[in-house]
């Protein structure tokens, strides 16, 4: 089975981004990446699943999120429920342990693609509270006295949106991987890989108006790579031309669906402020 990355036909990977991805298999430790929003950073996760032939586990990160929720559970309730209903294997406390995500990784027969997926999303102390299974492959459930081993180390994928800063120790622990947002060269690439039959013309035109808006000063939330996709599709679904977007940018004006894009009221305000002095001063 192998294990080296080479990318896929439904994912473009930069040269740096396979590199990083192979590093951190040899190395055997887990690969964080960071990036905006919508740069694909859970999909690389399901295209290293996909192209390895490994299984795919997926533990998604919350605010309420603690390390031990990806070890395993303790069903307390359950328990107390079945002893007062008589239920037999109220004898057997193994009965109640859930497994979490990590546990399900350790026990795999092959060794899977573990997704920690938006670690930055959780407690400060959650990545430290992970220190010593991410090192040693290992952790002891109380409830049953037992240590729980890794059979073999899982790839492990961990994304973050950088929305707090995660430990030295954590980072330390890690092989790093920063994902650029793509050029209009690698965007072209992307796009043709989701819309190999859209029209040429609309896709450059797009694109124009897409980066065009990424650049403006001041605005809150830059649209992403995701989100240039699904205005695409609107595009292409409701026929609008090339020729409209053409129209719309060279007169400053609102692209058509801009919902897509522009996700808050201030953006939208910004841009529409910007228009008019644009506007202003071609008069």
């Amino acid at each position: 089975m192998s294990t080296r990355f080479s990318g896929s036909e439904h994912y473009i990977a930069t040269d740096d981004l396979m590199m990083a991805v192979n590093a951190a298999i040899t190395l055997q430790r887990p690969l964080l990446v960071k990036g905006e929003p919508g740069t694909g950073k859970t999909m690389l996760a399901e295209e290293i699943a996909a192209s390895l032939g490994r299984k795919l586990i997926v533990w998604p990160i919350k605010s309420t999120t603690k390390a031990q929720h990806g070890l395993y559970e303790y069903d307390a309730v359950s328990r107390l429920r079945d002893s007062q209903l008589g239920d037999a294997k109220v004898q057997d406390i193994s009965n109640y342990i859930i497994k979490g995500q990590l546990w399900q990784a350790f026990e795999a027969d092959t060794a899977p693609v573990l997704l920690i997926d938006e670690i930055d999303k959780a407690d400060i102390e959650f990545p430290n509270d992970l220190l010593r299974e991410l090192d040693q492959m290992e952790f002891f459930v109380h409830e049953t006295q037992q240590f729980v081993r890794a059979r073999q180390r899982p790839i492990i994928i961990i994304t973050s949106n950088n929305e707090k800063e995660l430990p030295d120790a954590f980072l330390r622990r890690c092989f790093f991987h920063y994902i650029r947002f793509p050029d209009h060269e690698t965007m072209q690439a992307i796009i043709d890989v989701h819309y190999p039959g859209l029209q040429q013309q609309l896709i450059r035109q797009a694109m124009e108006v897409f980066f065009s808006i990424r650049e403006l000063p001041g605005l809150k939330k830059k649209p992403t790579t995701s989100e240039l996709l699904d205005w695409l599709k609107l595009l292409g679904s409701e026929n609008i031309s090339s020729e409209e977007l053409a129209s719309r940018h060279g007169n400053a004006s609102l692209p058509p669906l801009a919902g897509a894009l522009l996700k808050n009221e201030q953006d939208l305000s910004l841009f529409e402020r910007l228009a008019q002095m644009t506007k202003l001063r071609r008069g």
